[in-house]
């Protein structure tokens, strides 16, 4: 069993997880998703810090051994006076602690106070707004927090100066200070088991990576805002029509269709206004299907009175007459009237299913030319009433013949030939001629049927393909016809995409001319 192309459309188009969801939230969802992805920039420049850190930290443990082999090389004398150089061309505070970890040289102590940390409490606001920017994003990208940085009063106190007595390398530590920028201690060992130990401070990594941090909350900010304001425009152009179209649907579906103005939206040119504008469409063609059919019940209703009522008279006075020859008149009536009635309800069941029909059938080529032909051959095997001729005037721009073949459903395109060579011959004369030409006409093909009866009148010519409207000939009797047979056939002629008009003679002679239209076929059909 093959699948439903409704079904695999459905699918298609079907969303699974955010089936549920507004438009509006889905449109916001995908702006501050594409924040979310600039906010991880944040990552980035938690990375670059730790580059710079990794740097530094590299850059202190030279530092450390460069001075201690500084030290190491002048007289003990000179040493303090080395050691002061050294920390203010590296901006750092170096000690010197002995074999017992006693602390033997401070630059500090001798007067240099290049190292001083920040004291939080006396910092201005704008300093504590980035110390908590800085401790929220860190707690978002997961930065490891450092240790605080304290002062030991014993040299054995800090872990550089312990890993190095332990082991002849050097260390290094990262300390977090109470402002939150880094402190780095190095510590290198000397000949006799002294140690150097050096801090410093870097402030400079922390002001770097504020800027950074600041300049891209900016840009986050006024993206996030425009973002936001681009989504609200976003749901404002689009949702709100969506939703209108919607209720407006809705209220058409309520019976309402009269009441309802779907709005076509011609400013916009847009798919949302292509929409607009085809479901307005479609709200009109279904009133107008809705006015059709109360018109259609009520001309039905109207229709089949009539006969009714002559059905009911002659019943009824089938009852009250004795008279043979009155009862068989009566009879005669009820006989007329119930073909009439059956004839007319047969028309209507075909009127009503034929839009149905013809949209479910099958196009196929058919060969307009061969149809004719084989049809007049029918006809006039039956016999034609009065003496009624018809020819078929088959016409080409040139030779040989084309095939007049059009895309259709052959009993459906027979059936409108019927139809109007059934009016024709009801309104020619004894002796009359019926003038069939078929041809074509550009990328069209023409099917003209001329007789030579009185003709329809100019203000009627689009009457007579309205249903249950028929301009009877003169002594025919009443009922005779259903009033649709035009009406069939201009149904089926606007299903194949073509046009049916009722002209008079090109030769201005009397009698009326139809004119049929059907797109032609491609010569591979």
């Amino acid at each position: 069993m093959r699948p439903d192309p409704g079904d695999e459309d459905a699918r298609a188009l079907s969303l699974r997880w955010s089936a549920r969801v507004s438009l509006t939230p889905r449109i916001l969802f995908v702006n501050v998703f594409a924040l979310a992805m600039l906010a991880g920039g944040f990552f980035y420049l938690d990375s670059y810090r730790s580059r710079i850190v990794d740097g530094r930290v590299t850059q202190s443990i030279r530092e450390a051994r460069l001075i201690a082999e500084a030290i190491v090389a002048v007289p003990t004398a000179q040493r303090p006076d080395l050691a002061v150089k050294l920390a203010r061309d590296m901006g750092s505070w170096v000690r010197i602690y002995d074999a017992e970890a006693k602390l033997v040289i401070d630059t500090r102590g001798l007067g240099l106070r290049n190292f001083v940390l920040q004291d939080p409490d006396k910092q201005d606001w704008r300093q504590a707004a980035a110390r908590f920017l800085d401790a929220g994003i860190d707690t978002v990208v997961g930065t490891p927090r450092a240790p605080l940085y304290r002062e030991r009063s014993n040299g054995l106190a800090w872990p550089d100066v312990r890993t190095v007595r332990s082991a002849p390398t050097v260390a290094a530590t990262v300390w977090r200070a109470p402002d939150r920028t880094p402190v780095i201690t190095a510590a290198s060992p000397m000949p006799g088991g002294s140690v150097v130990m050096t801090t410093f401070n870097a402030r400079d990594i922390t002001q770097t990576v504020r800027v950074e941090r600041f300049r891209l909350s900016i840009v986050l900010f006024v993206v996030a805002i425009v973002s936001v304001l681009l989504s609200l425009f976003l749901a404002r152009t689009i949702v709100r029509p969506l939703r209108r179209l919607a209720w407006s649907a809705v209220r058409v579906r309520m019976g309402r269709a009269r009441e309802v103005v779907v709005p076509r939206l011609p400013e916009r040119r847009d798919e949302i206004g292509m929409l607009a504008r085809a479901l307005s469409d479609m709200s009109l063609a279904l009133r107008a299907r809705i006015d059709a059919i109360e018109a259609f019940a009520a001309d039905v209703t109207h229709e089949m009175k009539n006969p009714l009522a002559s059905l009911r008279s002659a019943v009824e006075g089938l009852a009250l007459v004795k008279d043979p020859d009155l009862q068989e008149r009566l009879l005669a009536i009820v006989r007329d009237d119930v073909h009439r009635l059956d004839r007319l309800i047969t028309d209507i069941a075909e009127a009503s299913r034929l839009d149905a029909q013809l949209s479910r059938a099958k196009f196929e080529p058919v060969d307009l030319g061969a149809m004719i032909a084989a049809l007049i051959g029918s006809r006039e095997a039956r016999g034609v009433e009065r003496g009624i001729r018809l020819q078929f005037d088959r016409r080409s721009a040139g030779f040989p013949l084309k095939p007049l073949v059009v895309l259709g459903e052959g009993a459906r395109l027979e059936r409108v030939l019927e139809n109007v060579i059934e009016n024709a011959i009801s309104f020619s004369p004894d002796g009359g001629l019926i003038r069939i030409v078929a041809r074509h006409d550009h990328d069209m093909l023409l099917i003209a049927i001329e007789d030579e009866g009185p003709g329809v009148p100019e203000e009627a010519r689009e009457q007579v393909f309205q249903r249950f409207q028929s301009l009877r000939p003169a002594g025919e009797a009443f009922g005779k016809h259903s009033g649709l047979g035009l009406a069939i056939a201009r149904t089926i002629v606007d299903a194949h995409h073509g046009s049916i008009v009722a002209t008079e003679r090109d030769d201005r002679a009397s009698g009326a001319r139809f004119v049929i239209h059907l797109p032609a076929a491609a010569p591979d059909a």
